[in-house]
């Protein structure tokens, strides 16, 4: 009988290094601390130092095998961003991977949604994915040419960006771009040996949630299938497989992870 098992370590992060934006709390800090304790260096960044500062010393307070470095960047801010590039291949020596999590929305009727406000949800979650991918291009097509592992991006959507949602057109559209630029994307730096993946998570309990809805990680029982709000921990679980050799063969993809979906009406059902 052939055998068809996969190695564990394909489905591992070990021995890269990321940086993952917008890693204070919730998603990011979530992927970061994965990444960390399964072997990655991981560069951390909010735009508050302060933020950012305690996820890295619990990185290195931890068991994790990876080390982590926590840098101050305003991903709206080109030069903030070059910086933290610079800043990870100083420390680290190279870049494999791009998490573009750093984002911001609130919540207004479409009416009410300043000039300022619209462009400045646009900067942070567009605008920012496009300073950060642009300026750590070079490394990730250095790591994607080493004949080991491809470089790959990450890029954190939403399934606003997919199907809209009420009161958030800003971000929805922000999002809908970001899905899109990753699909576009992934055909120009295939050919570079990079990989552009992007996840659409649903309602997840984060910090964020949890201010506006009442509704924290503690709420959410994990094992639950039959369930509509998830945990930053298993945004993390995707993350990390989109950017182990184990997704060497998804480019261009959305993963949709949203729980239980709503079912549509059909004149056919």
């Amino acid at each position: 009988m052939t055998d068809i098992s996969v190695p564990a370590d394909r489905f591992s992060v070990a021995g890269q290094t990321a940086i993952v934006t917008g890693a204070s709390s919730g998603i990011g800090r979530a992927i970061a601390e994965l990444f960390a304790d399964d072997g990655a260096d991981v560069v951390v960044c909010s735009r508050e130092q302060a933020n950012v500062d305690p996820v890295a010393e619990g990185i290195e307070a931890s068991d994790a095998s990876g080390d982590a470095l926590a840098v101050e960047c305003d991903v709206t801010d080109r030069q903030a961003v070059e910086s933290l590039v610079e800043a990870t291949v100083e420390e680290f020596g190279g870049l494999d991977v791009l998490v573009n999590n750093a984002g911001a929305s609130f919540m207004a009727n479409f009416e009410d949604i300043t000039p300022n406000g619209w462009r400045k949800i646009l900067d942070i979650n567009l605008g920012g994915t496009y300073n950060c991918t642009q300026a750590a291009g070079e490394h990730l097509k250095e790591s994607g040419g080493n004949g080991e592992n491809s470089g790959s991006i990450v890029n954190i959507a939403s399934v606003a960006g997919q199907q809209g949602a009420p009161y958030m057109s800003h971000y929805g559209a922000a999002k809908a771009a970001v899905v899109n630029f990753t699909r576009s994307l992934a055909y120009e730096w295939a050919g570079d040996g990079v990989r552009v993946n992007c996840i659409a998570p649903g309602f997840v309990a984060t910090p964020g949630l949890a201010s506006q809805m009442g509704i924290s990680a503690d709420d959410v029982e994990r094992e639950e299938v039959e369930r509509r709000v998830g945990i930053s921990e298993e945004i993390a679980d995707v993350a990390r497989f989109l950017a182990s050799p184990a997704a060497s063969f998804v480019v261009g993809e959305t993963v949709t992870a949203a729980g239980v979906p709503d079912v549509l009406e059909s004149p056919n059902v």
